[in-house]
Order: C-alpha cells, then sequence, then structure tokens
C-alpha cells in the first residue's frame, strides 16, 4: 500500500510539472519554494502543540510534498532525483547508527548523541579530503536562517560539549541577574546603542538557562506568546461583553481583569 501511495504521489507531481500540467507549479523553483517550506514546517510545530493527531497528519502531508516537488524541481535540473535523495537517506543513517546496525555499543541517548556528532564531524572531514581546514570553528556550520532563539542554543550546546559551560545552575541564574543590571545601567545612562546590546546579552543567558535545564527556548516562547494571546483574547471578551471597548479602558481596569483571568 505504501508503495503504491508513494508511486501515485510521485506520477502526481510529475503530472502537475508537465506541459499539461498547473501553470504555478510549473514556475516554481527551489527559491520560490522556500518561504512554503518555512510555512509548512511551524504548522507542523502548532499541530504538535495542538495534540491533534489529525491535524498532525494533514500538515505532514503538506511537507511530504513539499520534499517531493523539491526533488522534482532538481530532477527536472537534471540534478538529482528523489531516489538520489532516499539513498542519502538510508546511508547516513545507517551510518550515523553504528550501534544499532554495527558493532558500536552505547549506554543512553546522550552517548548516542555524542557518537552522532563524532561521526558528522569525520563526515564533514572527509569532506575536505581529510584535510584541516584553516580556521575552522565548532560554532560554524550554523544555518543562518534559524530562528534567533533556535540558534543561540544550538551555539551553547556546541560549546558546552568543549567544555566552555557552566558547572552549576546558580552560576547560570547569577549571569542572567548579571546582564539585566548591565540592562539597568545602559537605561540609566540613556545610551540607546548600549541598552540594545546589553538586552541582547540578557536574552542570551536567559537562552543558556533554559538550555542549561535542558529545555528549548523556542519552545517555551512560543508556549508563552499563546498562553499570552489566550488571556489577553479573554480580556476583550469580557470588556465586549460589558458593552465597552478596549481603547475605552483606563490600563488599571485592564490589569485588574487580566490578574482575575490568570487566577
Amino acid at each position: 500500500m505504501l508503495s503504491s501511495n508513494f508511486k501515485d504521489l510521485i506520477g502526481i507531481m510529475e503530472k502537475l510539472r508537465s506541459d499539461e500540467g498547473c501553470p504555478w507549479d510549473k514556475e516554481q523553483t527551489h527559491e520560490s519554494l522556500k518561504s512554503c517550506l518555512i510555512e509548512e514546517v511551524y504548522e507542523i510545530v502548532d499541530a504538535v502543540d495542538s495534540r491533534d493527531p489529525e491535524q498532525l497528519k494533514e500538515e505532514l502531508a503538506d511537507l511530504f510534498f513539499l520534499i517531493i516537488f523539491y526533488c522534482k524541481v532538481a530532477d527536472d535540473s537534471k540534478n538529482f532525483d528523489i531516489n538520489n535523495v532516499l539513498e542519502v537517506c538510508l546511508d547516513k543513517m545507517t551510518r550515523r547508527h553504528p550501534h544499532v546496525f554495527g558493532d558500536k555499543t552505547v549506554d543512553d541517548a546522550s552517548e548516542a548523541l555524542t557518537q552522532w556528532n563524532e561521526i558528522k564531524k569525520q563526515e564533514a572531514d572527509a569532506k575536505q579530503g581529510g584535510k584541516t581546514i584553516k580556521n575552522k570553528s565548532i560554532v560554524d556550520n550554523i544555518p543562518k536562517h534559524l530562528p534567533a532563539l533556535q540558534k543561540a542554543q544550538k551555539i551553547q550546546k556546541k560549546v558546552a560539549r568543549v567544555g566552555f559551560d557552566w558547572e552549576v545552575i546558580e552560576d547560570v541564574i547569577a549571569k542572567v541577574h548579571e546582564e539585566l543590571e548591565e540592562v539597568k545601567d545602559a537605561i540609566n545612562n540613556n545610551e540607546r546603542e548600549q541598552i540594545a546590546e546589553e538586552i541582547g546579552d540578557l536574552l542570551f543567558a536567559t537562552v543558556n538557562l533554559s538550555r542549561f535545564l535542558k529545555l528549548d527556548s523556542e519552545d517555551l516562547l512560543r508556549k508563552s506568546i499563546s498562553k499570552f494571546i489566550g488571556r489577553f483574547k479573554k480580556v476583550e471578551m469580557q470588556i465586549a461583553d460589558a458593552g465597552k471597548k478596549i481603547e475605552e479602558c483606563s490600563l488599571k481596569e485592564l490589569d485588574d481583569i487580566w490578574n482575575k483571568i490568570k487566577i
């Protein structure tokens, strides 16, 4: 069944890109599809957060089709096709799990991740013909389009693996307090550039706190945003039920309603 469905999906994509296909689909390139790809990934994240299996299934289907789309565009340019992509995936996943498909052993998920990263490093070295790249850094090769919180946490994880990390949580919390004090000093000095820099440092330190506690900062902020939206909508509803407009309410009125909703 899976093989039949997969072939049918490939056939649909080929039809859409054919001379008799869809004008929009025929015009698309890898570059033009980037925004669609990013949007679909975030819709999957929303579906996961909603805990709705039907929504997740639908969003995964959209992403799967986009992957097929990308492969077809590459095939039309004679660069590679979907079979080449599958071959790379099969080879990579087998090679990076020698404790499953080979003779290696690991005791836990942490060891498996360490092994994975070491294999990735070996692969990168092999691509360079075994040559050491001058001035190569462990914080290189971070996707430049990653959201800032994700990028910060990824960099922090990389440097932590080589020992550049706090030893106890108290030191991490102290760093957050230190950065907050520097923000206050910058505000008192009324130096706009300094204020911006210190707030950036505070955000980076806060991301480090979540990373140290094995929490995902991007996920935490997304959930807090969702919580804020939900509560603010309730504030709007209560004001509307009272026959008032939110613009006519004082900050104290809004704050009182907000605090009641939080309880």
